[in-house]
């Protein structure tokens, strides 16, 4: 059975404020913002609605019925980040939480997918008062409802009496609720209003065609969500993991060598079951669940797929070691959860007992060592890119990253020279030159005002630009491998065809062989 849950606690809705704070004001509270150049009223406080105060209101207009009232203005940013904790805070009940669309305007709510996860709670009749006490403790009041159907759930929450509607029984559960709880707006809903039509149940109950032939083939599709008809899909606010493994306690733990022995275990049923799979872990997180709501998340990368659980915990502890802000466990962490968030197929591999070079394995343990104990982002690598001009052929990412090369390094002889330098200069240097014939290698050059004779010189190479990027600015080089007298090799290029693209060339030092 697919159970859908959803809740509507507005971050700025003020009746949701903590009730220490409700309990200190005297006066009743509202909330304002503008709306076409005039401050109306977004929210209000039950003090305030007893009063005959309600959202939509201008300030002018409140302040005409009650004088004495305490007034704030909206702060999106803050119900942003007051929402994202509410939804932290829903984390623990199911890793399939996401915004209802109208969540920030103070009319939509947070959508659970409970379905899998109810047996963890004794059920939902347990898991819904669960729900409302926690967030009762945090000083929220809470409209919840649990349904078969999305739309269903939130439509008893917001609009209705809340509860446990029975898999069947959605039609009759949303039969009294307003037109409003179809979600339609205002100017359908006043149609239907004059229509007669003030509940789901009296649009229900009326020819489906001529209804949509006036107000549109969404009303129809909104009604068919709310009644259960249809399935609409929750979008997670987070990447839900491949594999997830979680510890509950009845007594939080706080001690760091009971939470790195749980993450332990964790890491050992996580391994286990990627086993199972033939796959390793590329991405994992560690989820922190503290007794008073807060959630903190540690992701680790690794190089390679892994499901090792010890070569795991070492990221973990370098991890952990490293954090500016310390893991804190406030009044300890009721529930720990380990998350897969990436895999890939794990192929055995038969090590080479010739190999010369360090073990493939090695070099990814410190790969990842170094990248928990500082930044994915200052742990890079070089790939290759497919492309002709030597500033673009390669490109430096994190290393942990699993995209590959362009195309494939081309390996040189060890006995022969290098044909590109290892340094390049960014950008190139200009040098003044002086070449027997316009077109041929330089004789010498002053670079850094050293002149610099030529003894050997090879080339040329010619690289013509990307037409397609650099949209005709770029002009095609001719490069050369040069030797001074003392022995130094430099790679230069001369810029533009003589005679044809330029009359004068320009020349530059692109590299400086080792």
């Amino acid at each position: 059975m697919h159970r859908q849950k959803t809740r509507s606690p507005s971050a700025r809705q003020a009746e949701d404020a903590p009730k220490e704070k409700s309990s200190s004001l005297s006066k009743p509270l509202v909330i304002v913002e503008k709306v076409k150049g005039a401050l109306r009223l977004a929210a209000a406080d039950p003090a305030a609605r007893a009063l005959g105060l309600s959202p939509g209101l201008t300030l002018a207009d409140a302040r005409a019925r009650v004088p004495d009232i305490e007034v704030c203005e909206t702060a999106p940013e803050a119900d942003r980040r007051m929402l994202e904790r509410l939804a932290d805070a829903c984390d623990r009940f199911t890793p399939l939480v996401g915004f209802d669309g109208k969540c920030l305007d103070g009319t939509g709510g947070l959508m659970l997918d409970i379905a899998g996860c109810v047996h963890l709670f004794g059920g939902e009749a347990a898991m819904l008062q669960d729900i409302a006490d926690k967030f009762e403790t945090a000083g929220f009041k809470t409209f919840a409802a649990i349904a078969s159907a999305p739309d269903t759930a939130r439509a008893m929450a917001q609009f209705g009496s809340g509860g446990i509607v029975a898999e069947g029984s959605e039609e009759h559960a949303v039969r009294p609720l307003p037109v409003a709880a179809l979600g339609l707006g205002a100017e359908i809903e006043n149609g239907l209003a004059r229509a007669g039509l003030r509940s789901i149940g009296d649009v229900a109950a009326r020819p489906r065609g001529p209804l949509v032939a006036r107000f549109g083939p969404e009303l129809a599709y909104r009604l068919d969500l709310v009644m259960g008809r249809r399935r609409s899909s929750i979008t997670p606010r987070r990447t839900v993991g491949d594999i997830i493994v979680e510890k509950r306690f009845g007594e939080p733990i706080g001690y760091e060598e009971d939470i790195r022995a749980c993450l332990r275990h964790l890491a050992g049923q996580a391994g286990e079951l990627l086993q199972e799979r033939g796959k390793g872990g590329r991405l994992f997180e560690a989820a922190f669940f503290r007794a008073d709501g807060k959630v903190t998340r540690i992701p680790v990368e690794t190089a390679r797929p892994s499901r090792d659980p010890a070569a795991l915990m070492r990221l973990y502890d370098a991890k952990l070691e490293g954090l500016a802000d310390p893991l804190d466990p406030g009044f300890g962490f009721d529930l720990i959860r380990l998350s897969v968030i990436f895999s890939e197929t794990l192929v055995p591999e038969a090590q080479e007992l010739s190999s010369k070079g360090v073990p493939t394995e090695e070099a990814s343990a410190l790969v990842e060592r170094l990248s928990a104990r500082f930044t994915p982002e200052q742990v890079v690598r070089f790939v290759s890119r497919d492309t002709h001009i030597p500033e673009r052929a390669a490109e430096a990412i994190p290393a942990l990253s699993s995209e590959q090369s362009a195309i494939t390094w081309v390996v040189q002889d060890s006995g022969e020279p290098p044909l590109r330098p290892l340094f390049l200069f960014t950008p190139p240097h200009a040098i003044d030159v002086t070449a027997s014939v316009p077109d041929g290698p330089p004789h010498r050059f002053f670079w850094r005002r050293v002149e610099h004779a030529i003894v050997k010189a090879e080339g040329p190479e010619r690289i013509a630009q990307e037409w397609w990027r650099d949209a005709g600015q770029a002009m095609t080089r001719d490069y050369f491998r040069l030797e001074d007298t003392a022995g130094r090799r430099f790679w230069v290029y001369r810029e533009g065809l003589y005679g044809m693209e330029v009359t004068n060339p320009r020349w530059f030092l692109h590299g400086i062989f080792a």
